[in-house]
């Protein structure tokens, strides 16, 4: 594995960073320096007014320009062709900046899910959108008794002539509240076993009758996920993605996308790096750090941790570069970086004390980042879910 860049991509890092100092809305540039961009935040801002909504369109064109909106679909559909270590370089920049991505799931997921099992209408009709920021999708995949165990899902779809009529629910859906339609996994053979008998369909309209979108608000008093209804939503089955009763090996396909998480090890060098600059910053936590030998050796450990954490995204994308599909080593990437960033929110509030407390306004304060990082270990796949990955997957330990 070559940790330095090659000429070529050290010229393309230079590029990027040059679009994120000229071209970055100063609305985001505030918001990294506050230790965000937060969740969803392009996805939110493009479905406000003013300066926000501004904001989005211009990054959105901005990346644009560059055909970076998708760097990882092939060009003939639009995006920007690039080899993986180019979208690495292109990801670690934006974390570093704190730039939000824009497309949300519909560029991540489902737009490169589209080009392999689409159809070629399919294709035609929301790659277009999705690429031109008109059209933001939500991922329905959990349920209430359908979390780790996803196979597990009871959202029905029945066929009914030319349509499939869908009557279920789904949770934790992140933005379905801006979002302008959902893809689904449905259960279209009750018979089956658990893993077959389930289908991948598109609802292009979120808005459509008999559809409820229901806030959940966190307990940083947060709304970026929801719960959503469907009672006889009908469907066209034309909107079927891939072969009925196959949906799942559609969804796993999805799923292997972007696994690298170098925005996670980014993400925990910016907050270390602010975490110094706050204490630098203030001479009554700059001498109860002084004074303090454990807390000074527990950041130094965080800062090795997240080294660690980039070493594991180097590998990742090494592998992936090499045609390579990592399987176990991104649970291990997962894992690490889920228990890794709750560890450096604990260091956090012990080096800010009471003060970190406080979670002022809408910033991005560390009382905030602490309480952000408790649903870390269950989101994405529970720590639980990648130990078992990683003892099958990765040790060839005998399924328990």
């Amino acid at each position: 594995m070559n940790w330095n860049d090659t000429p070529e991509q050290a010229a393309f890092r230079a590029k990027v960073r040059h679009l994120i100092e000229t071209r970055l809305p100063e609305r985001y540039r505030q918001a990294a320096a506050r230790g965000g961009p937060g969740e969803r935040a392009w996805e939110n801002d493009r479905k406000s007014s003013g300066e926000a909504r501004q904001a989005a369109i211009d990054w959105h064109a901005a990346l644009a320009e560059q055909g970076w909106v998708a760097p990882h679909w092939p060009k003939e559909y639009g995006g920007g062709g690039m080899t993986p270590m180019e979208q690495f370089v292109l990801n670690q920049e934006m974390a570093a900046a704190g730039a939000p991505a824009v497309g949300g799931s519909g560029v991540a997921m489902l737009g490169p899910t589209l080009i392999l099992h689409g159809s070629e209408e399919q294709k035609q009709k929301y790659l277009p959108p999705i690429l031109a920021g008109e059209m933001t999708w939500a991922q329905g995949y959990s349920e209430p008794g359908a979390g780790s165990d996803l196979a597990s899902l009871q959202t029905r779809a029945r066929r009914d002539g030319d349509d499939f009529v869908v009557d279920g629910q789904k949770i934790w859906t992140s933005a379905a509240h801006t979002a302008d339609g959902i893809f689904a996994l449905v259960r279209t053979d009750p018979s089956a076993p658990k893993h077959r008998g389930i289908s991948f369909l598109l609802i292009d309209d979120i808005k459509a009758p008999g559809i409820s979108v229901r806030p959940l608000v966190d307990m940083n008093n947060r709304h970026y996920f929801n719960e959503v209804f469907f009672e006889s939503v009908r469907v066209p089955a034309r909107n079927l993605v891939g072969e009925e009763n196959r949906g799942w090996y559609v969804a796993m396909t999805l799923l292997d996308f972007e696994r690298s998480n170098i925005g996670g090890a980014v993400g925990a060098r910016r907050t270390l790096n602010r975490l110094m600059e706050t204490v630098n910053a203030d001479p009554v936590l700059r001498a109860r750090l002084d004074a303090s030998t454990g807390l000074r050796h527990e950041i130094a450990q965080r800062y090795v941790e997240a080294e660690v954490m980039y070493q594991y995204s180097m590998r990742i994308i090494d592998m992936q570069n090499k045609g390579q599909v990592p399987n176990d080593e991104a649970s291990m990437a997962k894992l690490y970086n889920s228990e890794l960033s709750q560890r450096l929110a604990q260091t956090c509030m012990a080096v800010m004390g009471l003060r970190g407390t406080l979670a002022d306004g809408d910033g991005e304060s560390f009382g905030r980042f602490y309480l952000g990082m408790v649903p870390a270990t269950i989101r994405g796949g529970t720590s639980e879910v990648q130990r078992n990955v990683i003892a099958t997957r990765g040790l060839g330990l005998p399924r328990g």
